[in-house]
Order: C-alpha cells, then sequence, then structure tokens
C-alpha cells in the first residue's frame, strides 16, 4: 500500500506523498509561459511606448530636441510643472499625515466614511474633478465671483491648478501610511506618553522614525502623479501658453499642432522625471530592506 492511501498517523516521517506539492512549484512549461506573458506585457504596455517617446523626440537629432525644450513657451511649462509640484506635494504630505495619524490613532463614529473619502480621487474621473472646481470657484459661481471681484482668481489661474493637483494626488501619501501605522500600532507612543514625553517629542522620536520609508514612498509616487496630471488640470488651466499650460497640456498641444518633436522632446522629459523617482523609491526600498 502507498503512503498516499495510508492514514497520516501510518506514514513515513518525512516523505511527502507525489501527488502533494508546494504552490510554487510549477511545471516548467508553465512557468514558461508566464514569464512570456509577464514579459510581453511589460513590453507592450510600458517599454514599447517609452521607447518610442524617446526615438520619437530624437528623430531629428538631440540639438533638434535640446532646440525645442529652450522654447520660452516650453520652459514656462516646465517651471509651471515644478512650481506645482513643490507646492502640492508638501501639503499633500502634512494633509495625508494628519489623516492617516486620526484613522489609525484614534476611534471615532465616521472612520469608514473618512477612508471611503480618502479613496474618492481613486474612484472618480480627474475631469469630473476639475469641472467640480469650475463649478465651486469659477467665476460665475458665488465664491469664484467674489475672489475674482477682489483679484484671487482660483480658475484659469495657479491656484486652480495647485487644487485640482492636490485633489487627485492626495490619497498616495495617506495610502501608503496607514497600513504601517496600523500594523505598528499604538502601544509605543502610549509608553512615551506614560514616561511624561510631549506630543510633538513622541510623534517626532517614536511615530516619524516608524514612518520615514512610507512617507518618502508616498511623497515620492504623490510627486510623479502631479508632475503627469493631464485631466483635471486640463479643465481648470484654461490652456493658456505661457502662462498655465503645464508640460502635459503642452504636450498635448504641441502634438494637435503637428510640432511631433518638440511633444515627444517634452513627452521625454517628463518621462525622464518619472524614471528618476522611480530609481529614488528603489535605491529607497533596497537602504528599507537593509536596514
Amino acid at each position: 500500500m502507498s503512503d498516499a492511501a495510508l492514514p497520516p498517523s501510518a506514514r513515513t516521517p518525512g516523505v511527502v506523498p507525489h501527488r502533494f506539492r508546494a504552490p510554487t512549484d510549477e511545471a516548467p512549461v508553465a512557468r514558461l509561459i508566464l514569464i512570456l506573458l509577464s514579459v510581453l506585457g511589460m513590453g507592450t504596455l510600458v517599454l514599447a511606448p517609452l521607447a518610442t517617446v524617446f526615438a520619437e523626440a530624437l528623430s531629428r537629432g538631440i540639438g533638434a530636441a535640446i532646440e525645442s525644450l529652450s522654447d520660452p513657451q516650453a520652459w514656462s511649462a516646465i517651471r509651471l510643472t515644478l512650481l506645482v509640484a513643490v507646492i502640492a506635494v508638501p501639503l499633500n504630505a502634512v494633509f495625508g499625515l494628519a489623516a492617516a495619524w486620526v484613522i489609525t490613532k484614534f476611534d471615532f463614529h465616521g472612520k469608514a466614511f473618512l477612508i471611503t473619502l480618502i479613496d474618492l480621487p481613486f474612484s472618480i474621473s480627474p475631469v469630473v474633478a476639475g469641472l467640480c472646481i469650475v463649478l465651486t470657484f469659477g467665476a460665475n459661481s458665488l465664491i469664484g465671483g467674489w475672489l475674482v471681484a477682489h483679484g484671487l482668481p482660483i480658475v484659469f489661474a495657479l491656484p486652480g491648478i495647485v487644487l485640482a493637483t492636490m485633489f487627485v494626488t492626495f490619497p498616495f501619501v495617506a495610502r501608503e501610511l496607514i497600513p504601517v501605522m496600523i500594523e505598528q500600532g499604538r502601544a509605543e507612543e502610549e509608553a512615551a506618553l506614560t514616561l511624561g514625553a510631549s506630543g510633538w517629542r513622541v510623534f517626532r522620536t517614536v511615530t516619524l522614525p516608524n514612518i520615514r520609508w512610507a512617507l518618502l514612498y508616498g511623497v515620492l509616487l504623490c510627486n510623479a502623479r502631479a508632475m503627469g496630471e493631464f485631466g483635471a488640470v486640463a479643465v481648470v488651466s484654461g490652456k493658456i501658453r505661457g502662462q498655465t499650460a503645464t508640460v502635459p497640456i503642452t504636450i498635448e498641444m504641441l502634438y494637435n499642432e503637428y510640432l511631433s518633436v518638440a511633444a515627444f522632446s517634452m513627452a521625454a522629459l517628463l518621462a525622464l522625471l518619472g524614471l528618476v523617482t522611480l530609481l529614488i523609491k528603489t535605491s529607497l526600498e533596497i537602504r528599507h530592506a537593509d536596514a
């Protein structure tokens, strides 16, 4: 009688029946198929479009690409994109940290609803978000009309672009922090408070060191998304050249005007910024794994 037919108590110790195998012990053919499908998907969806962008940008030589990037309107778009990221990302870092702190450190009614609100930008179109900002702060609205009358326009100006960017990128920091802070619990903070530490000192010496990697990941993802946002910004910016046109919007306008080298050169620049962000994130993950 084989071991597989014997009851568990009568089987030979250390011998695993042939019909049982580890979950990852796949046949070589299955492994090969899965690897090929993964490589094919990555190549089709990521690598091929990325290679096309750089190839089109350099189709007339690197000199033409650099010349298109030195255009005043291109520089204006680059400066505006960086300025929006510099404003929106730190604010979202603060708001995301505050939201994660409230959700993980306190028990209150409506916590599930607050978590749902944090995920709201993931579930609605950025275009809808931009339209809501226009309807709320546009010149024809009550609030927007008063702001325009006092020389503080929101829509078709820098504040509207920042608001749209912050709305779209808000969940990234909070969503990176919440699982980490839930896993860590409250024991260390409560022990520090029991020993007489102030709230700020507890945050600075206990909480922040434990969440610093998750916070950095969230900030990097938020920054990458902020620089590449198109839908919501396209609605609230008005696409004014040299004033409210960010890099993604400028890319669309140049492409629609058949200025392919200029459009793909700016797209390549935006892709390079994204790749740099990815490299920084990977470096931080390696340091975190070694720590």
